[in-house]
């Protein structure tokens, strides 16, 4: 399909001039190829030039999933091939590293599986608020032979320390709200129930304040954020691991019992590479 006839998979919805909802939908399970890194990209412009927003939220539509791994029925080709972004950058790691950098306070409502991407993204907002029914959080790269792309290895260990970073990341285990929050990985797990009514109003009453106070506090803040260098050392790492034979051997062993479609691969998937061998 060209650009003209595929669905937007990033729905966005301005509440206010200060306050937008990014609410992805690409259903069944939310995963991202190509064309959504795109829409990531025009969206960190539109972010970036737009002289009212001052917060955007990231949503899902799909039930069960917040923002899901690569779409691996998509050729590698065809996300190598996307120009880099202003940063340098390829796409994904150029659209996380200005989100976190822009003047805009970022949310994640995490409702339903955020596994790699999800994380990434999660990872690169500003603050982040999770279901403690529904969330799960997951960087499950290692666990098939990868690397993962989008920069945990340099913001994890800044979040949540070291140890607990490693554990993450070579565990590849789902992480569930509540856990997430004692790790410090979202700022809080909350029922299922009051967290949309808890992020509308957070991100309302901030929305009212200052742009100009809101920008120079982040910006004095983001003093501490790992160099670029470091988002793109991983994501190089990450498109060479995607050729290794054990990456290609685990992916398809897990393609052959279900995943990449909504059943229990997708709904256990720290349980499945668990089992895999190798």
């Amino acid at each position: 399909m060209n650009a003209t006839t595929t669905p937007s998979q990033l729905k966005v919805a301005r509440h206010s001039p200060a306050c937008w909802r990014v609410t992805i939908d690409h259903p069944p399970i939310n995963v991202m190829g190509p064309p959504m890194v795109s829409e990531f990209h025009n969206l960190i412009n539109a972010l970036e030039t737009d002289e009212q927003v001052k917060v955007v939220v990231f949503d899902s539509m799909v039930d069960g999933y917040f923002l899901n791994h690569a779409d691996f029925d998509a050729g590698l080709d065809d996300l190598t091939a996307l120009p880099p972004g202003p940063t340098g950058l390829p796409q994904w790691p150029d659209f996380l590293v200005r989100l976190t950098r822009a003047p805009v306070v970022s949310i994640a409502l995490i409702r339903g599986r955020a596994t790699g991407n999800g994380s990434e993204i999660t990872l690169a907002c500003d603050m982040s608020f999770a279901s403690r029914e529904k969330a799960i959080i997951s960087q499950w790269e290692v666990g098939v032979g990868m690397v993962a792309g989008g920069g945990p290895m340099a913001r994890l260990p800044q979040l949540i320390g070291r140890n607990r970073a490693l554990e993450v990341l070579l565990s590849s285990e789902d992480i569930r709200g509540d856990q997430a929050e004692a790790f410090g990985y979202v700022n809080r797990s909350l029922p299922d129930a009051e967290l949309d009514a808890f992020v509308d109003a957070l991100a309302t009453r901030i929305s009212r304040f200052d742009k100009w106070a809101i920008a120079n506090t982040k910006r004095l803040v983001n003093t501490s954020l790992p160099p670029d260098v470091e988002l793109g050392a991983g994501w190089d790492a990450c498109i060479a691991s995607l050729g290794r034979p054990a990456a290609q051997g685990n992916i398809k062993a897990l393609l052959a019992q279900g995943f990449h479609k909504p059943g229990d691969v997708e709904n256990r998937l720290g349980y499945y590479i668990g089992q895999l061998v190798g």
